[in-house]
């Protein structure tokens, strides 16, 4: 059942997630519409897209307090389907990919995550915090000196605020003090109605206008199948961010099957694919929001003023915001990661440092992360593959694993060991794991019995007994 009811889950919190709530719907606009714009859609229709994720996520959901909406990198995703395609098969492409993730969320593949390694992990956070930064700075080109001072006092009001008082979210009072400023002083700054139209209505439910064909499938599936990876990648590494921000456990395939379940909605609404927002999410928490009701009400807060303030939704100073999203981005970097890289190993710093530099240049979650699992996989199975050979007389002991990655090292070794009549391999601090390992003793066995030496083999184990067949005849303990 993906409803959660579940009252501790909704209350307890309630102001504190009221007024995050509030901070979060507003900390959307700016993203939402600027990635709205890139990839060619209706500002309107993607804000409204925002607030379908955020609601079907807040309602079945796994990870209270985290925040679903139009993400940037899911729209980036999108940008030549639309050019190439137009609109409404990027409303299939978000339906199918809500599809995808469910089914993918029935399968289990949230159980794939554990194969991320921490260097990985790191990497990806890091690497959002610098995006995060990174965006911010770019809207400030160009701009007048009113806006520079707005962003200054904004980050400064961020970390003073919370010394003076905790009653309020310091976001929420910059926003307010600095719309405020807006509306009394002809400051000259960017307003969020100056990032697009925001005269457009707003969809209805509806399906999408193309042919229902194998030829559309093959258009749609594979940004489909890039939507889903891609948002799944940054919502399940958002997802123990949170978890560890908050001290509780989020439900990971809980969050696959509602990604899915909201992508569809938001398609059949006419909306974009959408994901977890790091930043967002980390706004949220820090401003107090715990709980499912913090989420929903970011959602409802972001219709109330689509609908009803929309006049005044578009005199927010986008300075105020971009300072907001600063201090976010600060927040999320993990400064331990210097210490980090200083202590381990140099394989894994590079691993952490080539997955920043990946995501940052590319933005592409996927393709960074991916690339980061290959990097520790193979650290992994070359330090795996180390085999030590130790020979005590008539005994030599094989110390290692042995797989397809270390039968060469293996059968180097054993092809310059010098014995006379009889040998015992001693597989005690040794395993086999695959039908490579099997036949790499097996041919330093017949090799020594071609030169009319004695073998016996002892504590050799393999992890399938099939594999051991050819061996049996020369185990004796």
């Amino acid at each position: 059942m993906l409803l959660s009811l579940r009252k501790d889950e909704w209350f307890g919190n309630v102001k504190n997630d009221i007024l995050g709530g509030l901070v979060t719907s507003i900390a959307l606009i700016p993203e939402v519409i600027g990635f709205a714009i890139i990839a060619g859609i209706n500002p309107i229709t993607a804000l409204f897209a925002s607030v379908i994720t955020i609601v079907v996520t807040s309602v079945t959901g796994g990870r209270p307090g985290m925040v679903s909406a139009a993400a940037g990198s899911m729209a980036l995703v999108m940008v030549t389907l639309i050019k190439n395609y137009g609109v409404e098969y990027m409303i299939a492409a978000t339906i199918l990919t809500g599809f995808i993730q469910l089914t993918l969320g029935y399968l289990g593949i949230q159980k794939f995550m554990k194969f991320i390694p921490k260097p990985v992990m790191l990497g990806f956070v890091n690497a959002l915090a610098l995006l995060i930064f990174i965006a911010q700075i770019q809207q400030l080109g160009g701009k007048n000196s009113w806006t520079y001072i707005m962003v200054l006092v904004t980050i400064a009001m961020m970390y003073l605020i919370p010394k003076l008082t905790k009653v309020i979210p310091p976001a929420l009072v910059v926003i307010l003090l600095m719309t405020t400023l807006v509306f009394l002083f002809p400051l000259g700054v960017q307003t969020v109605g100056d990032l697009g139209d925001m005269n457009g209505t707003l969809p209805f439910l509806s399906i999408p206008a193309i042919p229902f064909s194998i030829e559309t499938l093959k258009i749609i599936l594979p940004t489909s199948i890039a939507l889903a990876m891609v948002g799944l990648i940054e919502s399940l590494l958002t997802l123990p961010l949170i978890d560890d921000m908050t001290g509780t456990v989020g439900n990971s395939q809980k969050e696959v099957k509602s990604q899915g379940l909201a992508n569809i909605i938001t398609g059949f609404f006419g909306g974009q694919a959408g994901c977890a927002m790091i930043g967002q999410a980390v706004i949220n928490v820090k401003s107090g929001g715990l709980k499912r009701l913090s989420t929903l009400t970011a959602g409802m807060s972001l219709l109330f003023m689509i609908l009803f303030l929309r006049d005044t939704m578009v005199q927010i100073p986008t300075a105020a915001l971009i300072g907001i999203m600063i201090t976010v981005s600060f927040e999320t970097f993990d400064w331990k990661s210097f210490g980090y890289v200083r202590d381990v190993p140099f394989t894994e710093s590079i691993v952490m440092l080539v997955t920043v530099g990946i995501v940052v240049y590319t933005h592409n979650l996927a393709i960074g992360i991916a690339i980061g699992v290959l990097m520790s996989a193979i650290i992994f199975m070359s330090k795996l593959s180390k085999i030590e050979i130790i020979q005590s007389g008539k005994t030599i002991k094989i110390i290692g694993q042995l797989f397809f990655a270390s039968t060469h090292s293996f059968k180097d070794v054993m092809e310059s060991i010098q014995v006379e009549e009889e040998v015992i391999l001693d597989f005690t601090g040794s395993q086999i794991w695959d039908d490579s390992g099997v036949e790499a003793v097996y041919e330093s066995i017949q090799k020594l019995k071609s030169e009319h030496v004695n073998v016996r083999v002892k504590g050799l184990t393999t992890h399938n007994l099939k594999l051991d067949g050819r061996l049996k005849e020369y185990m004796y303990e």
